[in-house]
């Protein structure tokens, strides 16, 4: 029997599977793994409704297909699957991280902006190399190594230190998160995409995380002194400083 409350009750729970896969899961390397199960529901309901009407072989049929893409999922979607589980238990920072971003005054993001913009001005002169992380708390799980822990306030002085070719944590990333720099010599995760050959493995890493996380990676080459964004798996050049600060304030300000 047709029951109004039951209706409004399936419409909210679908807005809020909706909410979540928009906020929590969309662009995100966990993407891949929901359209997986959503088909493998698709094919597990199928067999009842086969069974229902009488179509026993066939219903019996997408049982055990979908009962054996259930194991395969596990293996094919592994690592998404283990960052999909890490965003599960991410929940409490999500939300505390949430309360801390507002409550970030808006003169001290413009501060770390003209920070980060001097630092990879100079850096592009001198053709050093860099990969600065603006982390999204949704994907913390994402970079494989955070590195050294810092936790230190965003300023030009430091990022220039961490990035000399002569200390220890020049070749991996810094994480910036909170409108802090919360650790150097990070590992990101590398694209297995094919890329054009002047990418290296710094944009090949900035690249990657970009495809399987919501964070954002900047760039500074060390072969031509170009400074770039990675984004949503696709990497743009920026060559006016002013433009870069816009795209940063947008970032920043989320």
């Amino acid at each position: 029997m047709f029951s109004w409350i039951g209706f409004i009750q399936i419409l909210i729970i679908v807005a809020i599977l909706l909410f979540f896969y928009k906020v929590f899961i969309k662009n995100t390397s966990s993407e891949k793994l929901v359209h997986g199960l959503v088909g493998l529901g698709v094919l597990w309901v199928s067999s009842f409704v086969m069974n229902w009407l009488h179509f026993d072989l066939l219903g019996g049929f997408l049982h055990w297909v979908s009962l054996f893409l259930s194991v395969g999922l596990v293996v094919i979607f592994q690592p998404e699957l283990r960052k999909f589980m890490a965003l599960m238990g991410n929940f409490r920072g999500i939300f505390s991280s949430i309360s801390l971003r507002a409550s970030i005054d808006k003169d001290e993001i413009n501060k770390s902006i003209d920070q980060i913009v001097n630092a990879v001005e100079y850096m592009s002169i001198k053709r050093t190399g860099a990969l600065i992380v603006l982390q999204d708390k949704f994907d913390e799980g994402a970079v494989e190594k955070k590195g050294t822990i810092l936790d230190a306030a965003i300023s030009s002085e430091l990022l220039l230190t961490i990035f000399f070719n002569k200390t220890p944590l020049h070749d991996g990333a810094v994480i910036i998160d909170n409108n802090r720099i919360l650790s150097a010599g990070a590992i990101l995760p590398l694209s297995q995409n094919e890329l054009k050959w002047k990418y290296g493995t710094r944009h090949r890493a900035a690249i990657g995380l970009s495809e399987s996380s919501k964070s954002v990676v900047l760039v500074v080459s060390e072969e031509t002194g170009d400074i770039s964004i990675a984004e949503r798996g696709t990497i743009k050049k920026y060559e006016d400083l002013k433009k870069l600060k816009v795209k940063l304030e947008k970032l920043m300000r989320k």
